[in-house]
């Protein structure tokens, strides 16, 4: 084969490039565009910046100095927070919010979930029992707590009546140190129970009922069913109920400050009980906002961990 011919031989082998498309150059958006979408942006961003982000930077400047909101701010640097990582009390407040954490978060997602598994099967009046549940939800903490009180009062209270029946002293919910945290979980999960099982029932209402037929032609028993379907199906639920409620957790007031105050003798302060203590009480406006950024770092350090960890154990169908 001659060298000319090898040469036209390869040309025409040679691999033809695809012809694309014209490339039409992007229409310009004008300046109407731009404010149409600033129009549809307003209500949301303006409140976002009024009450979220000047907040925030107003509370980054006020932890900077020392302020007992009447006199004139005294700049101090990161003092106050050396001051806060110092004291005893921060380390207290941190262990009591965390007591509450690990002493609500199961009792309320357990109680949610056997609510919404029950709420789930066919039921008479099934839309007035999940209205009944959610029905706390919608109450004002202040309300919750008078009745949580006159339930546990430890005088006259009716649980301490109902366990005198059966024998048992019932102890002093909300005056002994021992168990004021506990009364405090106890009214919250209370609280929070409805919430969790809507949750929960729209996650188990989203399983697709072939993996129960298929578990069940595998010879899986009802256990086995839950353990290996409905669990994982409902890990997303799940994950997003661990979120918000350890971000309610660590923000816990309300309850807490109508119930005891924070107290017997400190038992149950917790972070934002004691931020309020702290600005209204002692003066202390640059400690309190300090802390308040301590608490965001902590939650913010929490989410960012959950969201790592959730790829692991969270299975989106």
């Amino acid at each position: 084969m001659s060298v000319s011919t090898l040469q036209t031989s390869l040309v025409d082998r040679a691999p033809v490039a695809p012809v694309s498309a014209p490339v039409r150059p992007r229409k310009k958006r004008g300046w109407r565009y731009g404010l149409t979408v600033a129009a549809f942006l307003l209500p949301s961003a303006v409140p976002l910046l009024l009450f979220v982000l000047v907040p925030m930077v107003a509370a980054a400047w006020i932890s900077l100095n020392d302020w007992n909101l009447i006199t004139p701010m005294q700049f101090v640097g990161i003092d106050n927070f050396v001051q806060l990582l110092n004291d005893p009390a921060t380390a207290s407040v941190f262990g009591n919010t965390l007591y509450y954490i690990l002493g609500y978060l199961p009792l309320v997602y357990v109680g949610g979930l056997l609510l919404a598994l029950g709420l789930n099967r066919t039921l008479k009046g099934r839309a007035f029992w999940r209205g009944i549940y959610f029905l706390p939800v919608v109450t004002s903490w202040i309300a919750v707590a008078i009745v949580w009180r006159w339930l546990l009062n430890p005088s006259n209270g009716v649980v301490n009546t109902v366990l005198g029946w059966v024998g048992i002293d019932g102890p002093g919910w909300w005056t002994e140190p021992a168990w004021s945290m506990p009364s405090i979980i106890l009214a919250s999960a209370w609280k929070d129970l409805g919430f969790v099982m809507v949750i929960l029932l729209a996650g188990l209402q989203a399983i697709n009922p072939e993996l129960y037929d298929a578990a069940k032609v595998d010879g899986a028993n009802a256990w086995q069913r839950f353990r290996s379907v409905t669990l994982p199906m409902l890990s997303p639920s799940t994950f997003f109920v661990v979120v918000i409620s350890l971000i309610n957790g660590f923000q816990v007031f309300d309850q807490v400050y109508a119930m005891t105050g924070g107290g017997p003798a400190g038992s149950s302060q917790v972070v934002v009980q004691q931020i309020y203590d702290l600005t209204f009480r002692y003066g202390a406006a640059g400690e309190a906002a300090a802390l308040s950024w301590m608490l965001f770092a902590v939650i913010l350090a929490v989410t960012v961990v959950q969201i790592i960890g959730q790829k692991r154990w969270v299975h989106y169908a």
